[in-house]
């Protein structure tokens, strides 16, 4: 687990092996719709092969407008280039990660020195004050 950014490749050319995040056009949507869903937004994968006609995908994830995602075990897709809105590449950010990760620990540091009880009492060793509501409940006699 990390983070990641993208980058687009509009007519860079991408080493085998990148992973991609290619937008889908509505002729695209169309087209693909019934191998892959009505709502496709994106498709994420490893690029397998590329030529001027189509790429090829090995399949990690479908994105769908509205929300959601499906995850795919790497099934290899061919995407031709007319469906294709744009191409973006996909790659781990030591600095986004390096980041979130010291934030994390700073949290658990501060939960951890205060200790699980201290922070709901306010003052280390002292119950938290009654809250002044009581409930008295009527005597029934015989």
């Amino acid at each position: 687990m990390g983070c990641y950014s993208t980058r687009p490749i509009a007519g860079q050319s991408t080493a085998l092996g990148s992973m991609l995040l290619i937008s889908i056009n509505d002729a695209g949507r169309a087209e693909l719709a019934g191998s892959m869903g009505p709502s496709i937004s994106a498709i994420e994968g490893r690029l397998l092969e590329k030529d001027s006609s189509a790429y090829v995908l090995a399949v990690a994830q479908i994105h769908m407008y509205g929300g959601g995602d499906q995850v795919w075990s790497g099934e290899k897709v061919r995407i031709k280039s007319e469906f294709v809105n744009t191409v973006s590449e996909k790659k781990f950010s030591r600095t986004k990660t390096g980041l979130i990760s010291a934030a994390a620990v700073g949290v658990v540091a501060i939960v951890l020195s205060k200790g699980l009880n201290g922070m709901s009492t306010g003052e280390e060793g002292k119950p938290p004050p009654d809250s002044g509501v009581s409930v008295k409940y009527p005597r029934f006699g015989r």
